[in-house]
C-alpha cells in the first residue's frame, strides 16, 4: 500500500484507469486490514467482487485522485 501511495499522481491516473476496479478493491482490502478497519475491508471486499462497487469506486477513486491525489472514499 506506502508503495502505491508513493506513485506520482500521473501513474496512479493511469492505473486507475485501466485497473481501477481491482485496485479499488484491493486497496480498501488491505487498508481496512493493517488498520483494523473492518468498514473498509467489508467496503474493499464488496468492491472487488460485485460488478457495481467496480464501477462506482472506479469513478470516485479517479476522481479523489485526479483532485487529492489518494484514494479517500472508504479507505
Amino acid at each position: 500500500m506506502k508503495a502505491y501511495d508513493n506513485l506520482s499522481q500521473v501513474v496512479k491516473l493511469i492505473l486507475q484507469f485501466f485497473f481501477g476496479g481491482l485496485i479499488s478493491g484491493v486497496y480498501r482490502i488491505i487498508k481496512g486490514a493493517t488498520t483494523n478497519n473492518m468498514t473498509t475491508l467489508i467496503v474493499g471486499i464488496l468492491a472487488l467482487f460485485t460488478g457495481i462497487g467496480n464501477v462506482i469506486f472506479w469513478i470516485v477513486d479517479f476522481v479523489t485522485i485526479l483532485l487529492e491525489n489518494k484514494i479517500k472514499v472508504f479507505a
